[in-house]
């Protein structure tokens, strides 16, 4: 896969695989917060609290850089909340994209947002100065390491790179499912993390039932991910003739795709909602649909935190590095080859995948969600 720099991670619409991040001090364990030890106790810039950034309601800043896209910061979510039962006592700053802060009360992790854009952020587009820890959640380096680096933390807790010597940590493992990526990353520095801690809480309350609509999610960040309107419409259709419910979602520049799905499909216009939802009510919709229709997009890990069935088409990128976890009412569908995340045209591994297959899928997932 051609990545350069620091890499990119899932997006919001669709996925950069994520590579990028550096690590911190390897020397024996230091005192965190509230008594919590972590590894990496070579104390950059010091050590804990030496010159460290102090909210103004006296807590210790501990910054978690993830300026990537919805998907990116959804398989996050056990790291996140291993750092707020890790430390308590600290105020917990997200770096990441401005769009992404509707979601943090149902993550219940982050005390704020900062906005940072991505893929690979400047050390000037974290201003944040000398937080008591910082956090690389983003990729393995050195453009986020170095970004990081420049907040001037008493800590850097992430992966090692070798463009960055100065800072140890656990080695880069391409072939990590994202999840257990940065669990993993804690957990070499201490920090016990559950992959398993994905589900975010229902913005209608609990006790809700998927009994809305069927959500069909044609787009994705990129060509490669993007599986052919007509087989979509062709989804539609089928679940129309078999008596469910559908809806269209997307952005504001997928409403043109959203559009020509339902028109092919023969789907009333009121049912496309591509550029007509925020980010809480794209959520809100997935947590109650009866099943989601997707690509490998951040639309397929709100599923997921939700536990939505769905259906989902992965290529280039297998399931095994992004897919929903096992055991859940997920379908993942892959051809088995592997290509480009970025690249400019349908991968071929995804275009091997039939509408007949998917369709299939879907009316078994809603057979099963009705018994």
């Amino acid at each position: 896969m051609a990545v350069t720099g620091d890499g990119a991670g899932h997006g919001s619409g669709g996925t950069g695989r994520a590579a990028g991040a550096g690590g911190n001090g390897d020397g024996g364990r230091a005192a965190g917060a509230g008594g919590n030890g972590i590894r990496g106790g070579n104390g950059i810039r010091g050590g804990y609290g030496d010159g460290a950034a102090v909210f103004r309601d006296g807590r210790p800043v501990l910054l978690a850089l993830r300026a990537l896209g919805l998907g990116d910061l959804l398989t996050a979510v056990p790291a996140l909340r291993a750092l707020r039962r890790s430390f308590p006592g600290h105020r917990i700053v997200l770096a990441a994209p401005a769009a992404l802060a509707e979601l943090l009360p149902l993550i219940g992790a982050v005390d704020e947002l900062c906005d940072v854009p991505g893929p690979e952020p400047a050390p000037e587009h974290v201003p944040v100065e000398a937080p008591a820890i910082a956090v690389n959640l983003h990729g393995r380096g050195p453009q986020s390491t170095g970004a990081l680096l420049g907040t001037r933390p008493g800590r850097l807790l992430s992966h090692a790179h070798p463009d960055v010597p100065g800072v140890a940590g656990p080695r880069w493992r391409a072939e990590a499912h994202e999840v257990r990526r940065w669990c993993d990353l804690l957990g070499w520095y201490g920090i016990p993390a559950d992959p398993g801690d994905l589900y975010l809480a229902d913005p209608a309350g609990p006790g809700g039932a998927h009994t809305g609509p069927v959500v069909v999610h044609p787009g994705a960040a990129h060509p490669s991910r993007r599986w052919p309107p007509e087989r979509f419409a062709q989804v539609v259709s089928g679940l129309r003739d078999a008596g469910h419910d559908v809806v269209v979602t997307g952005g504001v520049a997928e409403h043109g795709l959203a559009r020509q799905v339902a028109g092919l499909a023969g789907l009333p216009a009121e049912h496309v909602l591509a550029g007509r939802t925020g980010l809480a009510e794209l959520a809100a919709l997935v947590a109650r649909a009866r099943l989601v229709v997707c690509g490998d997009t951040g639309v397929a890990h709100l599923a997921t935190a939700f536990a939505t069935p769905s259906v989902v088409l992965f290529g280039p990128v297998p399931p095994a590095l992004w897919g929903p976890p096992p055991g859940g009412p997920h379908t993942a569908l892959w051809a088995g080859l592997r290509g480009d995340p970025h690249g400019k045209r349908p991968d071929p591994g995804l275009l091997r995948i039939e509408a007949r297959q998917v369709l299939d899928a879907a009316l078994d997932r809603l057979e099963v969600t009705v018994r």
